[in-house]
């Protein structure tokens, strides 16, 4: 009887032991969380980029641009013309 104690407390030990050493320690997750958010900002600074990128170089924007050129040499000339 206390042979088969004696094994079941050892399976026990050993089991606990396995577990303990698989978990990662608080530095380790930090260490990967670090990376993981390190990750996701690299993608999103890319992402936010190529659409800033492409809406920049976008037809809308540039009749917008344009549009808006063409008004304020309108209202220019006129204030020029007004106090003349």
């Amino acid at each position: 009887m206390k042979l088969y104690l004696a094994a079941a407390v050892l399976m026990l030990v050993l089991a606990v032991h396995t577990e303990a050493q698989d978990e990662s320690t608080l530095e380790q997750r930090f260490a990967t969380f670090q990376t993981q958010v390190k990750a996701i900002a690299e993608d999103l600074t890319e992402k936010t980029k190529t659409t800033f990128q492409q809406l920049d170089q976008s037809e809308f924007a540039t009749k917008t641009k344009s549009w808006f050129s063409e008004q304020f040499e309108k209202v220019k000339q006129k204030v020029s013309e007004t106090f003349q």
